[in-house]
């Protein structure tokens, strides 16, 4: 196989490195669905995008973008061809595996007060213990006043974290089976252990929760309106001495969230609307009004569509009917450690740049969108004229399990999806790795699709 790094210019390499630094430090600041909506949001109106809600009339070339709960961001570039013509959409998710703080959450035991959490999404329990965390997120109060919590991301913050069990009293967990070692219940934040002095009843409780009424303003009763996550409070970092990849939290599915963003900011005068949408909630089934499931996309597009006076319900059929799109999420890269869980054929690598998966699902494709050839071949044949480096993968081998993407939901719309992707290792880790030569022919990737695609 040969990589994309072999293929670089000087000149090519250097671009290469500045945007993989680009995207470290912004994932580094977008670790909830709130923060990235929130950075992306001041990337597209420096970009000259402005709130549909706004506008009163569209013509090609103009920039809009909605947001939906602060949680949603889709962005459109009017084309030249009518919206019922169809759309270049690029789609991937903002949600990212975690703990998120459940509603009765500050509880005293033993002297220490702790933090009840649940897990959200797929992850290995046990690697989310003795690591360093930080709290990220909102609580709402009665009056609507919204309060941003952030804790544990400045040099001089502190941190939290779930303790383990020490080796030398762990003989009877190390022989659960790792599903077990560590149990969802067992996953409490230790956050304080200083007690208020002169109270008696549960006083490391009280002494937390007078820091945060002094610091936020914030009562015990306002957790219950509160959606606070709990993350790793690491800085994404260079990875391999060779600085050629990057190791951080959330990559899946940022890494794409990102370059699409990146590729829709940069598009000017397109001949079909290129569309981005970045959705909530993939992790846990693309469920609620913030996940792909919701009617909230196809809202908007009848928005656009009213703006041109066309918005029948035959006229918002042919425009899904007519779109394109990429299913921006990542796959697994192959690991030399790992190699019986793979077939090497069908496997994407570090360096081989973006991977186009015609399905996913899990053993006999349960849960898949499968690519009609016709629209694989338009793919090949973008990327081609475009000399971006593309590879194409099965998540894993047929027996041993699969994964899914938001593809399916947008396909029973009637229009061509196919899945395509960063190459990952440690998905759902607190700390995954991606390769820098990826990220950036990803974002070449999609730049050509929004251009290109037919």
């Amino acid at each position: 196989m040969k990589t994309v790094w072999e293929k670089l210019t000087a000149k090519e390499e250097k671009a290469l490195f500045a945007f993989g630094e680009d995207y470290r430090k912004f994932l580094g600041m977008t670790k909830t669905e709130r923060e990235f909506v929130r950075e992306a949001e001041k990337l597209a109106k420096a970009a000259g995008f402005k709130p549909l809600a706004e506008v009163k009339k569209l013509k090609a070339g103009d920039k809009v973008y909605a947001v939906n709960r602060k949680k949603n961001l889709c962005m459109f570039v009017i084309g030249e061809k009518p919206l019922t013509e169809g759309m270049n959409i690029l789609g991937a998710h903002i949600d990212s595996p975690r703990l998120d703080l459940k509603q009765h959450t500050v509880y005293e035991k033993d002297g220490l007060v702790l933090l009840d959490t649940h897990y959200y999404g797929g992850i290995k329990k046990y690697q989310w213990v003795a690591r360093p965390m930080a709290l990220h997120g909102v609580v709402v109060k009665k009056d609507g006043t919204i309060v941003e919590i952030c804790i544990g991301e400045k040099s001089t913050d502190p941190v939290v974290g779930i303790s383990d069990l020490l080796i030398h009293l762990a003989a009877k967990q190390m022989e659960k089976p790792a599903a077990k070692v560590v149990e969802g219940e067992a996953l409490n934040v230790l956050a304080g252990s200083r007690p208020m002095k002169k109270e008696e009843k549960e006083p490391v409780k009280a002494y937390l929760l007078k820091l945060f009424k002094d610091q936020y303003g914030i009562e015990e009763d306002d957790f219950l309106s509160a959606e606070i996550e709990v993350v790793p409070a690491d800085e994404p970092r260079d990875y391999g001495l060779d600085r050629s990849m990057i190791m951080g939290y959330g990559h899946d599915d940022r890494v794409c969230a990102y370059t699409s963003l990146r590729a829709i900011l940069e598009t000017e005068k397109p001949e079909r609307t290129s569309c981005c949408i970045l959705v909530d909630k993939e992790e846990i089934g693309s469920v609620g009004a913030t996940g792909m499931h919701s009617r909230w996309f196809e809202t908007v597009v009848t928005k656009l569509l009213a703006l041109s006076g066309k918005a029948t319900p035959v006229e918002i059929n042919e425009t899904f009917e007519h779109s394109r799109m990429l299913s921006s999420d990542v796959s697994n890269a192959f690991d030399p450690n790992y190699p019986e869980v793979s077939d090497p054929k069908n496997s994407a690598y570090f360096g081989g740049g973006i991977v186009f998966m015609k399905f996913t699902g899990s053993r006999g494709k349960g849960g898949s969108n499968d690519a009609n050839p016709e629209y694989v071949a338009e793919i090949r044949r973008v990327m081609d004229d475009n000399k971006v480096t593309f590879q194409t993968c099965e998540l894993g081998a047929v027996d041993v399990g699969g994964g899914g993407t938001i593809a399916y939901i947008l396909a029973q719309l009637n229009m061509d999806v196919i899945d395509a992707g960063i190459p990952v290792q440690n998905m759902h880790a607190p700390s995954e790795v991606v390769s820098k030569a990826d990220v950036y022919e990803g974002y070449r990737a999609y730049k050509a699709f929004l251009k290109d695609v037919k």
